[in-house]
């Protein structure tokens, strides 16, 4: 007799934890890295993931579209929250 009843179905994209399936993490967006952006010309706050490159920090102000850009480099900071003008 098998050790899995055969009335389970093993589906491409979900991970089993403690016996149950669950859809499984996307490892892309789990590891994107992020810093935190108050826009103070629209008081909105959002994340702004790193480029593909891992080079820049590029983000928009979702309402009036400002550009904000953070460079990454040994220089920088480690401070994960901003504010941009």
């Amino acid at each position: 007799m098998p050790d899995r009843p055969d009335y389970v179905v093993e589906i491409d994209g979900l991970a089993e934890i403690d016996g149950v399936s669950e859809p499984a993490a996307d490892p892309e967006k789990v590891a994107r890295p992020w810093i935190g952006v108050r826009f103070e010309c629209c008081d909105v706050y959002v994340r702004v993931y790193r480029d593909p490159s891992g080079t820049v920090y590029e983000g928009r102000c979702p309402r009036c579209m400002q550009v904000v850009r953070a460079r990454v480099g040994p220089e920088g900071t480690s401070s994960r929250f901003f504010t941009a003008g």
